[in-house]
């Protein structure tokens, strides 16, 4: 985002304060009609992950960390073919006219995007990334709460409609005082960002619609012309998409939209013309791009920004076009806010121990709902959230741990990521170490995985066949060599899932344990033998998963129970301090 000034960043804290304030005392208690959504949606990518968000929103409700008196719904997507967040959006608003019919005229909705298996922040993969855990409030928010509370301000100044989001980022901004962000017009109504030129050529840019007397403020309404997705800085600059401010060219790129519900029966109407649906659709590139007096049909034929170009994309490409010609797109220029994605291990660790932005701005805080004396944190920069620590454990910086069980003179190296882990005494994690054990069930036998990278190792890219594994590396070391070292012959590892896209993430190397402390230790055992500072043979007889596999015979509630005994230790020993 562009660099604002002290004042701007004064501003946004206090506004982001207010916000928090105001959904905390939500939190646990029924709204008033009027006052919050009425429908809080999010979209899963299976039944399997519609099943396990349903039930930690169940638990969530019980411990009164969400506001109560409304419906929280949960829909999957169909099985088969991937279908994007467009069709996601598309089969949520089929599901809730199923469940509604007329009466959704009236309501005001919230529909959260959080489909998808997290590959590149794997700790949210077991559990889903809208529950990623936050390091503030008390009890300890996750995005679903930090969602709400942003937008907490929304639902008593817009008309029924649906304002659609991600799970994996935060947008903060302020505005005066006076003045409120109103959803009252027809068609789309999207949030605008100022940022520099590079970041619009991975985003939405807004061309908008030229003005007379373009007014300096917090806070301005327009009109567009046109959406450009993820342009070229030659096509920003062709299209007038760039601004000027103080002598720096900038662009407005985009965030959540807000469509009324006139829109939402016209996206159901065109639902009923493409399914079933054989391509995946964008929320944003596909349904935006149709939309202001100079869209035209030439972007439904560029697949250049297309992740898997597929049979029959552009005809659904082309019938969105004609569905949504004509509609309008309405821009909220939000001139003081920011825009943070938490979708990778590195923005994470970035944003959760580095990052003083961010930081003062939500109030984050180095040790969150958790047991744990100053010593084991060394500043600056270690997040510790939900978290039973021993007092002689050392967190060193840069390192976030969370849900996990420390024993006495543990060591955390810099830069790791340790999740749902149970860590006995006088273990020591390598630097750049990301581990995160799960509860699965295989075999009929419930066990414990722990899976173990680093945190820079692209668990998406893959090769055609287990031949070629010598081109994946783990720990800046060639897999084979890996698999070698512990034990295994290259040619008899085997890949869950797909043969022909063999990669990290389905690569059968983590072995299966009966006890939680004992999985940590096996998988620390491979680090350090990669690492060259032990000898480790994987046990001959042992069963080995990958996360893949371990993510498809998952054990939620044997997760969640351990979750819950954390709670527990930690509000009695809160209770004891008070």
């Amino acid at each position: 985002m562009l660099i604002m000034e002290d004042r701007g960043n004064i501003h946004l804290e206090k506004s982001t304060k207010g916000k928090l304030e105001k959904f905390n005392k939500m939190r646990g208690k029924a709204v008033e009609s009027g006052e919050f959504w009425d429908l809080v949606v999010i979209t899963a990518v299976d039944e399997d992950q519609r099943s396990a968000y349903e039930t930690q929103i169940t638990e969530k409700l019980e411990r009164k960390e969400l506001p109560l008196g409304i419906n929280y719904h949960v829909f999957a997507d169909p099985p088969g073919v991937k279908i994007g967040n467009g069709g996601s959006t598309l089969y949520s608003l089929q599901c809730l006219n199923d469940k509604y019919g007329k009466t959704l005229s009236g309501f005001k909705i919230i529909l959260i995007h959080a489909g998808g298996f997290s590959q590149r922040l794997p700790n949210a993969s077991a559990l889903g990334k809208i529950f990623t855990a936050l390091p503030l409030g008390n009890p300890l928010y996750q995005m679903l709460e930090l969602k709400l509370a942003m937008y907490v301000d929304f639902p008593s100044h817009m008309n029924p409609g649906i304002l659609v989001t991600c799970a994996d980022d935060i947008e903060l901004y302020s505005i005066p005082d006076n003045e409120n962000i109103v959803f009252d017009k027809s068609g789309f109504t999207a949030l605008a960002h100022p940022s520099p030129i590079s970041i619009g050529t991975t985003h939405g840019v807004f061309v908008l619609e030229p003005v007379k007397e373009p007014r300096i403020c917090d806070m301005e309404f327009r009109t567009c012309s046109q959406f450009l997705h993820k342009p070229s800085s030659e096509k920003m600059r062709r299209s007038n998409a760039l601004c000027l401010r103080n002598g720096k060219e900038f662009v407005y790129t985009d965030s959540t939209y807000y469509f009324d519900y006139s829109t939402a029966k016209t996206l159901l109407t065109l639902l009923s013309e493409i399914v079933p649906l054989t391509c995946e659709i964008d929320a944003y590139g596909d349904f935006l791009q149709a939309l202001g007096p100079l869209a035209t049909l030439d972007y439904t034929k560029n697949t250049a920004n297309v992740t898997k170009k597929e049979n029959g994309h552009v005809k659904v490409r082309q019938k969105i076009f004609h569905h949504l010609k004509g509609t309008e797109l309405n821009v909220i220029l939000l001139n003081n806010s920011k825009f943070y994605h938490v979708g990778t291990t590195e923005e994470y660790l970035y944003h959760f121990t580095t990052d003083p932005c961010l930081r003062a701005e939500l109030g984050l805080l180095s040790t969150a709902f958790s047991i744990c004396s100053s010593k084991s944190s060394e500043k600056p920069g270690a997040c510790v959230m939900h978290c039973v620590l021993h007092p002689s454990v050392t967190v060193s910086p840069g390192s976030v741990v969370e849900y996990s069980r420390l024993d006495a003179e543990v060591k955390v190296g810099s830069r790791c990521i340790i999740s749902g882990c149970w860590i006995s005494s006088g273990l020591s994690v390598p630097s750049n170490t990301f581990m995160h054990s799960l509860s699965v069930n295989l075999d009929g036998k419930m066990g414990f995985v722990t899976v173990v990278f680093g945190v820079n190792d692209d668990l998406k890219k893959n090769v055609d066949s287990p031949a070629e594994m010598k081109a994946l590396s783990l720990f800046k070391v060639s897999l084979e060599d890996c698999v070698g070292l512990w034990g295994l012959s290259p040619e008899k590892v085997r890949f869950s899932g797909e043969r022909s896209a063999c990669s990290l993430w389905n690569t059968c190397i983590f072995p299966v344990c009966l006890d939680l402390k004992d999985s940590f230790l096996m998988s620390l055992e491979m680090v350090k033998t990669v690492d060259g500072g032990s000898t480790f043979t994987l046990p001959h007889n042992a069963t080995l998963t990958s996360l893949q596999e371990a993510l498809q015979n998952k054990n939620l509630e044997g997760m969640l129970k351990f979750r819950k005994e954390l709670f527990q230790d930690i509000l009695k020993e809160n209770d004891r301090s008070v």
